[in-house]
């Protein structure tokens, strides 16, 4: 697809926070409000500068934070090879630290697995969870379909999306991103989602073809009170249309 030099990475303010799991980088916009939660986004595999824009829209509205895990982005080394569990108690630990009262969390692609796995441990903190691009659907669960269906996925996307990525996969050995790969593949999202006991919105892109509509709805409904929503562009389409989830996620937080 066409190229473009993509939405414009905002200001933000970051912090550094140190867990059991590796130094935690997080980056922060807008303003908090009594009225509703702050937001706490989990990265995607590997990458997370391609979520700034889409979380500078949910800082319009509250504080939103984009904490980024051990081993990649801005973030530290992990002192050990972690599994979801694992990069979720770093999470923990940074809300910890962070006190930020109530919050929803908002995770992308594979950190909705690392979201879902977040809010179990943090049940008093957690007031909502936000399932955006839910991976890994069944249909990709092996190394080979996942790729196949990544491959296809991102022909639709726009090329400043791979520029974005760039720097970010340079610092990533290929035995680490196989290695995360592996974890996530043998983590089943259906189980901490069945087990939330507060209220969850799965958002999917149109188009994604990581992960299927059926698999979707599935999701919200294996929550005690889930609901779904369609959002144009692919499994990146906060990268595209930045602003997509902020609607629906605004209405889920006024809740």
């Amino acid at each position: 697809m066409g190229g473009g030099a993509g939405p414009p990475m905002p200001d933000s303010v970051e912090r550094h926070r140190q867990t059991a799991a590796g130094r935690v980088r997080s980056r922060t916009v807008g303003d908090r409000h009594d009225s509703v939660p702050e937001l706490v986004v989990i990265q995607g595999m590997a990458v997370a500068d391609y979520l700034m824009p889409a979380v500078a829209e949910l800082g319009r509205w509250t504080r939103a934070h984009l904490v980024e895990l051990p081993g990649f982005a801005g973030s530290g080394e992990p002192t050990a090879s972690l599994d979801v569990p694992g990069y979720a108690g770093a999470v923990v630990e940074w809300l910890e630290q962070a006190r930020l009262g109530p919050v929803a969390l908002i995770g992308h692609s594979s950190g909705t697995q690392v979201a879902a796995e977040t809010a179990l441990m943090c049940r008093e903190e957690v007031v909502g969870v936000v399932l955006a691009g839910p991976a890994i659907d069944p249909v990709a669960r092996g190394a080979v379909r996942v790729f196949a269906r990544w491959w296809v996925d991102r022909r639709n996307d726009p090329k400043s999306l791979d520029e974005v990525h760039k720097p970010e996969r340079q610092r990533v050995r290929s035995r680490r991103v196989f290695q995360v790969l592996r974890a996530h593949l043998r983590h089943q999202l259906e189980e901490p989602v069945g087990a939330l006991t507060v209220p969850v919105l799965v958002i999917r892109g149109r188009d994604d073809r990581l992960g299927t509509a059926g698999w979707a709805r599935h999701l919200a409904d294996l929550a005690s009170d889930g609901r779904y929503v369609e959002v144009p562009g692919t499994h990146s389409f906060c990268w595209r249309y930045p602003d997509a989830w902020s609607s629906p996620i605004r209405e889920f937080a006024d809740r």
